[in-house]
């Protein structure tokens, strides 16, 4: 879709329900021209009927001459709590071309009492805690690895236990840990359907980033109703000059925000 040179050009960093809620009120609002920038990651994703690109930026430099040639005025970072890279590549562009940036991010999920959670501070923390800690290295694992489909390769150092692997697409066999079974499925997911899976698959243990949200919450739901251990990955270290949002319409009253004083400056 075409942008109107008199309009406020926004770039939205996009790949999650919050980037396509978002997009939805932006969908509304002719007078804001914005862009959804997708990693590619997700080979069919939904697209909403502004003007997307997919692909990387080629880092903060490439990012910093993209909102320059596009003449961009505002940039919401609404990439999934996890990709760390290209947020601090959006912080380093955004303080290089002064353009306002904030984080539209879900809340992380919370332990409940009944819970029983094991932390790890990366993937990679978790796998070794997997491959060496003595709760786990001398008794296999039947594992519900919810990780995502590019994230598997830690694992590989754990081969003693045995792991269900659900993603949307399917991963790269060469990233794959032994004795894994693979589920090609789309949330979101219910708690029923959620325990009836980890009762199939006889599931010790389920492993999980902390993404937060509602569309994959059922299966923490599920492990605590099962009485299911939980590895959980704790998120990145979030910026902590960057202002942050949870939902889609107060972003939009940022953005909206940003447009008055942006015109009020053109008078």
């Amino acid at each position: 879709m075409p942008s109107s040179s008199n309009n406020f050009r926004v770039l939205v960093l996009g790949g999650t329900t919050e980037a396509s809620a978002l997009c939805r009120y932006l969908e509304q609002e002719p007078s804001i021209s914005a862009t959804l920038s997708l990693a590619g990651a997700t080979k069919q994703p939904h697209l909403p009927t502004l003007s997307v690109r997919i692909g990387g930026f080629g880092g903060s430099d490439g990012l910093c001459a993209w909102l320059k040639t596009h003449g961009i005025k505002a940039i919401i970072d609404a990439t999934h709590p996890f990709a760390a890279t290209m947020s601090q590549h959006a912080a380093t562009a955004c303080a290089t071309t002064q353009a306002p940036l904030l984080r539209l991010e879900r809340s992380g999920w919370q332990e409940m009492p009944s819970d029983k959670w094991f932390h790890a501070a990366n993937l990679t923390k978790a796998a070794n805690l997997l491959a060496n800690a003595p709760t786990w290295k001398t008794a296999p694992q039947r594992i519900f690895l919810t990780t995502g489909r590019k994230e598997l390769a830690p694992f590989k150092i754990a081969p003693q236990h045995r792991y269900l692997i659900r993603s949307i697409d399917a991963p790269d066999p060469a990233s794959l840990p032994p004795n894994a079974t693979i589920l090609l499925d789309r949330g979101p997911f219910d708690v029923q359907s959620e325990a009836k899976l980890m009762q199939d698959y006889d599931i010790t243990l389920l492993v999980s980033k902390n993404s937060g949200g509602s569309a994959t919450y059922p299966k923490l739901e599920a492990a605590r109703l099962l009485h299911i251990p939980v590895l959980m990955v704790d998120r990145p270290v979030a910026c902590s000059n960057i202002p942050i949002v949870e939902t889609a319409q107060q972003a939009m009253a940022w953005l909206q925000a940003h447009q008055v004083a942006s015109t009020r400056r053109k008078v």
